[in-house]
C-alpha cells in the first residue's frame, strides 16, 4: 500500500512539472532576444533605440512601460498611425511579424527587462492570447 502511495505522490508530482508550460523569465528572455535579432533589430537597433522620428525606441520607452497590452498588440498584429514615445510623435507602420502567441511573449519580456527597461510582471502566453486586434 505504501508503494502505491509513492508511486501516486510521484505520477502527481510529475504531472505537475510536465503540465507546466511557462517558461521562467531568464529562458523566455533567452528567446525573446533570439526573437528580437531575427524580426526587430532592423528598425530598432541593436541597442533598442530605434530611429529618431522613423522608428521609435524600446530603450526606456515611456509607451512600451506604460501602454502594456498596446505594445503586446502591436507585436502580435503590427502598428499604424501615430503613437508617442518620449514625447518624440512617431507616424510609421510596423507590419504584423507572424510570431505565435509564445513568441511574442517572449520578445516582450526581452524588451521589457533589457536597455535599462524593467517589468515587474513577466508577460505569458495567456497573456497575450487574450490581447485582440
Amino acid at each position: 500500500m505504501k508503494l502505491l502511495w509513492t508511486i501516486y505522490g510521484i505520477g502527481l508530482i510529475s504531472s505537475f512539472f510536465l503540465l507546466r508550460q511557462e517558461k521562467d523569465l531568464e529562458e523566455s528572455m533567452e528567446n525573446g532576444k533570439e526573437i528580437y535579432t531575427d524580426f526587430c533589430v532592423t528598425c530598432h537597433l541593436p541597442n533598442g533605440k530605434g530611429v529618431e522620428k522613423a522608428f521609435p525606441p524600446l530603450a526606456g520607452s515611456d509607451y512600451l512601460l506604460n501602454n502594456r497590452e498596446a505594445s503586446i498588440r502591436a507585436v502580435k498584429y503590427g502598428q499604424n498611425g501615430e503613437i508617442t514615445v518620449n514625447g518624440i510623435t512617431y507616424n510609421n507602420s510596423m507590419a504584423p511579424l507572424g510570431l505565435t502567441d509564445e513568441e511574442v511573449a517572449d520578445v516582450m519580456n526581452y524588451i521589457l527587462n533589457s536597455w535599462g527597461n524593467t517589468s515587474e510582471e513577466m508577460v505569458t502566453t495567456e497573456e497575450v492570447a487574450r490581447v485582440q486586434k
